[in-house]
């Protein structure tokens, strides 16, 4: 998903809501790092290219020197490669590599060993060559060869770490912009949403307690009203069956006739 108001699909909870914040804070530092290491490729890029124009720069001037000096020997000596290929027995040059580390991108570095008085452009091989000073001529190309190669490695050296720094900046870049344009405001509207269904679910179990709350009152008044009238009810059965005395019972009882009253009367015969 992508876009303004892009979110992830996610359940709507509390350790979903901190997972996400999680994750938002993840995705700042690593979009932090990221920019400052983009920074520093880039710092370091620039520093290559300026060096790259100066070698090439130097090396179109170092080639032109040893195209005039080849010229002069070949002038003063005539063809002389089969004897350069008869003479070279091993390298005179040698290139090591290396590794260097700029903000954890490894660029391959090669320098130059030279080894002196070896091979082709050893000076004892072409002190008598030619006549007229040739061997001087021989020694001053080698020289100038032998500076060539030299601008030619560093040359290399710095378009190889060009190219893989060229490289390396453009998929940083890329981690960089998708980290800022897609997951940062994607993990952001999927917090807001999930707040959002938090503050709404909150409101829902609020109004349901209130309703619940409502009832329960309800119902205990309810209750206590049932429960008084019921009293009454029990209190009005209890007095009926417990009738209080009348005012010819006490009349009676103070006559002292109630026994009289009580007693069977005797026949009277007229």
């Amino acid at each position: 998903m992508s876009g303004v108001g892009a979110r992830e699909n996610i359940f709507a909870t509390r350790m979903a809501l901190t997972n996400t914040k999680l994750r938002l804070k993840g995705a700042q530092t690593g979009h932090s790092l990221l920019a400052k290491k983009r920074d520093a490729l880039m710092t370091r890029f620039r520093a290559i290219l300026r060096k790259v124009d100066e070698a090439k720069r130097k090396m179109g001037r170092v080639m032109q020197l040893a195209s005039f000096s080849l010229a002069e020997v070949t002038y003063a000596t005539g063809d002389i490669s089969y004897l350069v290929q008869e003479q070279a027995k091993s390298a005179s040059f040698r290139v090591k590599a290396k590794q260097e580390n700029v903000s954890g991108v490894v660029l391959p570095a090669f320098e130059v060993d030279r080894v002196a008085g070896s091979g082709a452009y050893a000076p004892k091989d072409f002190n008598l060559t030619g006549l007229g000073r040739g061997g001087q001529q021989v020694l001053r190309a080698k020289e100038v060869y032998a500076k060539a190669v030299e601008t030619l490695v560093e040359l290399a050296s710095l378009q190889t770490a060009f190219t893989i720094l060229d490289e390396v900046i453009r998929a940083t870049n890329r981690r960089v912009n998708a980290i800022e344009y897609v997951i940062i405001p994607r993990l952001d509207n999927t917090i807001k949403y999930i707040i959002s269904e938090l503050d709404e679910m909150d409101r829902e179990e609020f109004f349901r307690l209130k309703k619940v709350q409502g009832k329960k009152k309800r119902d205990a008044a309810v209750a206590e009203e049932t429960l008084r009238l019921k009293e009454l009810e029990e209190g009005a059965e209890e007095q009926a069956r417990v009738a209080p005395p009348t005012l010819v019972d006490d009349t009676l009882e103070e006559e002292g006739t109630g026994d009289l009253l009580s007693s069977k009367d005797t026949d009277v015969i007229f």
